[in-house]
């Protein structure tokens, strides 16, 4: 079996999105937010039968851990009230989606940050997506403010009643920021791989991991800077007379495979332990086209993996086994229905 763990609702039918721009204007202008709208079954398909289902289905994969749209969870827009409403009508969704195909995807959900709101404020929610909608994980994002870096580090326990919730729930959060309102930063080509490097280095920096052994993180992208400048973090793990980072962060840090060249997956496999890393591919996501030096889609990530030449072993970790072992509940779907 292949299960991408990094997919996003990024073709959702246009009413959710025409929703979106209704509920910001009626914040700007001081008026009652609009109710969400009625989405219908057949557009829900329509919206996944001609994009992930059917390139799921060409590129060889079987299921898709999937969340709504990152950039356009948009935590710095609005407020506290404007985020929860939009968050509960995208994890909605994304429970539709799974009800009406079941076998393909399965759910993790967005949370109602809002700049300057505890993160205790979000924990309703994950409750609500793993215990009432069946999701298995959630995406958290470290930087609300939408670029600015308002937020403590990760490893400042203002945020500990969120991480002991996802210790007591047992789910995974993947570390994913959303849209940038600071134009220094590019959405998807600073601010997403800057949050990633950012946030593995503020663990490093931390003993979050003494406080709960149990926490685990999917870093996306790759892991951003970090295989790439695995010497540099080893070295200032040395120099801040951390552990080693096998043992300081690699039993609860993970990897995805959305980097998109052969190049960079080779890189990635040689730096990272196969046990860290999980096969994704962000689609349809970031990056949609095709790479005039290959032929094919710089996202077909499955590609890249293939071209490696690992063994039977490695290749189910790659493909199931670690997703399985990362997202215990998704295991546990899995095997309630015999897979």
């Amino acid at each position: 079996m292949i299960i991408d763990c990094h997919g996003h609702y990024t073709t959702a039918p246009e009413a959710h999105q025409l929703f979106r721009e209704a509920q910001l204007k009626a914040f700007e202008l001081g008026r009652a937010l609009p109710d969400v709208p009625h989405i219908s079954d057949d557009q829900i398909r329509e919206s996944v039968e001609g994009n992930q289902l059917r390139l799921l289905r060409e590129r060889g994969a079987d299921m898709t851990i999937f969340s709504p749209r990152a950039s356009a969870m948009a935590h710095h827009l609005g407020d506290e009230a404007v985020s929860k409403q939009w968050t509960s009508a995208c994890n909605d969704l994304i429970k539709r989606v799974v009800d009406l195909y079941p076998e393909t995807f399965i759910g993790v959900c967005q949370l109602p940050q809002s700049p300057g709101v505890s993160i205790a404020n979000s924990v309703a929610e994950l409750e609500r997506c793993v215990n009432e909608l069946g999701f298995v994980g959630c995406n958290l994002n470290p930087d609300p403010s939408g670029g600015h870096w308002t937020s403590a580090p990760l490893t400042d326990k203002s945020w500990y009643p969120f991480f002991e919730k996802m210790v007591e729930l047992d789910v995974p959060a993947m570390i994913h920021v959303s849209g940038s309102c600071n134009d220094n930063f590019h959405a998807t080509g600073a601010h997403y791989l800057n949050a990633d490097t950012t946030a593995f280095m503020q663990f490093l920096q931390g003993d979050l991991f003494k406080d709960f052994p149990s926490l685990r993180f999917v870093i996306p992208h790759g892991g951003g800077a970090v295989p790439y400048h695995w010497g540099r973090f080893r070295g200032l793990a040395d120099m801040l007379k951390q552990p080693p980072l096998a043992e300081h962060l690699m039993k609860n840090v993970f990897f995805d495979t959305c980097v998109y060249h052969q190049p960079g997956i080779d890189l990635l496999f040689r730096v990272i332990d196969i046990d860290n890393i999980l096969f994704g591919s962000e689609m349809v996501g970031a990056v949609r086209g095709i790479d005039p030096e290959t032929g094919n889609y710089f996202d077909d990530t499955k590609r890249y993996v293939d071209a490696l030449g690992l063994s039977e072993e490695d290749l189910y970790k790659i493909y199931e086994g670690n997703a399985r072992r990362v997202y215990p509940r998704l295991d546990a779907s899995l095997k309630a229905r015999g897979v």
